[in-house]
């Protein structure tokens, strides 16, 4: 599967060949994984949740509209969920096409599309107190989990 959730570890070179075609002259990797502090706070650990089935459905739909903006373009996203430790990988992107320029912007594109679209939400728990931080823009919190039915 091209686009998935997964409680596993997530394998980078299993995502970049998803993406490998004789056609392409670049695959970019996003790489995104759990830093230690935020906003001066030291984070212990990170839960990511998430609607599942519309969250992959919603990589797909990432993927679909890279191929669109992005000619010869094919795409392979990957976002873990559960607890994941400092340098934990919580995402994996692959996106290659003909040249390395239309790489590099598809795989940004995709990554800040993630942010905006995908059912996905987490909490920190820091070295003082925990909390669920809402949709990953941080522009929505979800104080007791996931959004409460009827709010994105």
């Amino acid at each position: 599967m091209k686009y998935q959730l997964t409680d596993e570890p997530i394998n980078v070179t299993d995502v970049m060949n998803k993406v490998i075609q004789r056609e392409a002259g670049a695959v970019t990797l996003f790489v995104g994984t759990v830093r230690e502090l935020t906003d001066g706070k030291k984070t212990l650990y990170l839960i990511y949740e998430a609607y599942k089935e519309m969250a992959v459905k919603k990589l797909a739909q990432i993927g679909s509209e890279i191929q669109e903006k992005w000619d010869g373009a094919d795409v392979a996203i990957t976002h873990r969920t559960g607890r994941l430790d400092i340098s934990d990988i919580a995402v994996v992107i692959a996106v290659s096409t003909p040249h390395r320029y239309d790489a590099y912007e598809a795989n940004r594109y995709a990554i800040e599309r993630i942010k905006e679209i995908v059912p996905i939400w987490k909490k920190e728990h820091w070295e003082n107190g925990e909390e669920w931080i809402g949709n990953q823009l941080e522009t929505v919190r979800y104080p007791s989990g996931g959004p409460k039915e009827g709010i994105e």
